[in-house]
């Protein structure tokens, strides 16, 4: 057991994912719980000290804001669905500070965004990241010399990350093992109904049997989704492959019941869905980017697959995140709306 408690920052950006955030803050206090001692304590962390604006649109108070108060054993840095627009001189500043005071930093769902915007990971010396798997290939635009791992956490050193959700839990449980031993990693995991997993556990249950890294499905897809921009034909496919196209088409006919190229248009049609939910690139950068001759064509194959056009599509999800940008002010608005409804106290 450790002579001292170990320090938690959870550092929460707009739109952060409120079930990771919980996962979290549980696994600490069943830890404490369990073993009668304070192990751990931790503080939840905004930009401004602000509550914030969770993806399902609840609200979370925070502690403190990014003033450093000293350092902590471990901060992590919650984020979701807007990897890229709160990427402050602030928020950055204060994750190399508690990197450089030895903490261990890492990053929840998209947080590699900003760990990687401040040098800490996807460098040369260490281009291994996790994060969640919808928001790969824009994040492949942003550090393409990063190497997006397919599993569920990492945790290498002074440097962890995880892709979300019920992962986050695992790699909670991979930390308290660090701080307290593997015992009371078991018992929290027994307590929260969990069977701890390993790091390299997929993160997709929709993979193919024959998914192994060097199986041909695999490298089909991953193929596929290297090549967004300039998409391969079926004879470039089998060739990079050096796989007949006969053989081609049963493997992807076996594992999703489509063609190679429908399933390619899919893969390509699934990035831009991303791109359009984590960037502001223009519907014309975003139709070159996944492969599309014209912002037309794009269009017309969207509007097919999703049954919305790529604009309302951003317009619908922009609407919903609006509500993170001064959130006092929307409360207000909310407030004002309702009293201008409710009939007045002077009225005869």
């Amino acid at each position: 057991m450790p002579d001292s408690k170990a320090s938690f920052a959870f550092v929460l950006q707009p739109e952060f994912p409120l079930t990771a955030l919980i996962l979290a803050c549980d696994s600490l206090r069943i830890a404490n719980q369990n073993s009668g001692r304070d192990l751990f304590d931790w503080r939840v962390l905004s930009e401004d000290g602000a509550e914030v604006r969770a993806s399902n649109g609840m609200w979370f108070a925070a502690d403190n804001d990014l003033t450093p108060s000293g350092p902590v054993d471990v901060c992590l840095l919650f984020q979701g669905n807007l990897p890229t627009q709160n990427l402050s001189r602030r928020l950055l500043g204060y994750l190399r500070t508690q990197a450089r005071f030895g903490a261990i930093v890492g990053g929840v769902d998209t947080g590699a965004y900003a760990l990687a915007q401040a040098g800490l990971v996807a460098t040369e010396a260490a281009p291994e990241v996790v994060l969640h798997w919808e928001a790969v290939p824009t994040f492949r635009e942003w550090f393409p010399d990063a190497q997006p791992l397919n599993g569920i956490y990492m945790s290498a050193g002074k440097r962890v990350h995880c892709a979300g959700g019920i992962a986050t839990l695992d790699l909670m449980l991979d930390l308290i093992a660090r701080f307290t031993g593997e015992a009371m990693a078991s018992e929290v995991a027994n307590a929260m109904v969990h069977s701890r997993r390993s790091p390299d556990t997929q993160q997709r249950l929709d993979q193919p049997v024959d998914s192994g890294a060097g199986s041909l499905v695999s490298r089909l897809t991953r193929t596929m989704e290297q090549n967004l921009d300039f998409p391969l034909s079926l004879d470039e496919l089998a060739e990079s492959l050096d796989t007949p196209k006969r053989t081609l088409a049963r493997a992807s006919e076996t594992a999703f019941g489509i063609s190679p190229m429908r399933l390619y248009l899919r893969i390509r049609l699934q990035a831009a869905r991303n791109f359009l939910f984590y960037e502001d690139l223009s519907i014309k950068e975003i139709a070159t980017a996944c492969g599309f001759s014209a912002p037309g064509a794009f269009t017309r194959s969207f509007n097919a697959q999703f049954g919305t056009s790529p604009s309302s599509f951003r317009a619908a999800v922009r609407k919903s995140q609006r509500l993170t940008e001064h959130p006092e002010i929307h409360r207000i608005i909310r407030r004002s709306g309702h009293s201008a409804n409710a009939p007045s106290s002077d009225s005869a």
